[in-house]
């Protein structure tokens, strides 16, 4: 601790990405009501992001702001806004959330469209975790991962047991389950679109590779209590058999 009484330091967050690609308050707020009761632990006080960088239509104060309200009424904390640096709008200082720069994290290979999987195509939900550039290296877990723990590894990440329901477990490479995966998983966290997934047992509520995203519903009806790989296909997720 520091004379000061408090320290600051650096640290991985898991952030929903909210972009919208055309302005529809309703269309939009349906759209998530319907993703957070598919995984409702996953959505719980996650910190968001609204991105409006790719819209072509300029959007109004009052709409934008309904926007914000509406989103934290449905659980969900509003962190910030992003926009096109060069279409910022003229009433950014009357927000009471922060504007925020671009994400400064660069992809191991030039990362592909992010979509999550059978989302509307005006709006599109992904997960992001933004962290300095450091060496990969494996981390090795040989416990379980309890529920409401988090793992993180800067490179791939192996774990010898399970991931329990409502875990989270995090890697810039891939992400190697020698037991039931049966939270979250997300490998290629900084874009590498080539990162996969490998369990012993798919029961996840969640697999996401380079923010591309699919949830248990999803999985059931292709794999489920088997064992599989996740990965990334020509901008799809693909879950097979193993």
């Amino acid at each position: 601790m520091t004379d000061s009484g408090f320290r600051l330091k650096g640290s991985v967050v898991t952030t929903v990405l909210l972009e919208i690609q055309e302005f529809s308050l309703s269309n939009i707020i349906a759209h998530l009501k319907d993703k957070i009761e598919q995984v409702p632990h996953f959505f719980n006080q996650a910190p968001v992001i609204i991105d409006i960088s790719k819209m072509t239509q300029p959007v109004a104060y009052e709409d934008f702001n309904t926007l914000v309200v509406s989103v934290g009424e449905l659980g969900l904390g509003v962190i910030g806004w992003r926009c096109d640096a060069q279409r910022i709008p003229e009433w950014r200082d009357e927000l009471s959330i922060p504007l925020l720069p671009a994400s400064k994290t660069r992809p191991i290979n030039p990362p592909a469209p992010i979509v999550a999987q059978e989302d509307n195509a005006d709006v599109v939900v992904k997960t992001v975790v933004e962290e300095r550039i450091v060496p990969q290296t494996t981390k090795v877990i040989t416990k379980p991962i309890r529920s409401g723990q988090q793992v993180y590894a800067e490179g791939d990440l192996i774990i010898l047991t399970q991931v329990s329901a409502g875990a989270e477990v995090l890697a810039d490479g891939n992400i190697h389950v020698y037991g039931a995966l049966r939270g979250r998983a997300l490998a290629g966290v900084k874009g590498d679109t080539s990162a996969r997934i490998f369990c012993k047992s798919m029961e996840a509520e969640l697999v996401s590779i380079a923010g591309n995203f699919m949830l248990s519903d999803g999985l059931q009806n292709i794999i489920w209590k088997e064992s599989a790989q996740v990965l990334l296909v020509e901008e799809s997720l693909e879950i097979q058999s193993l």
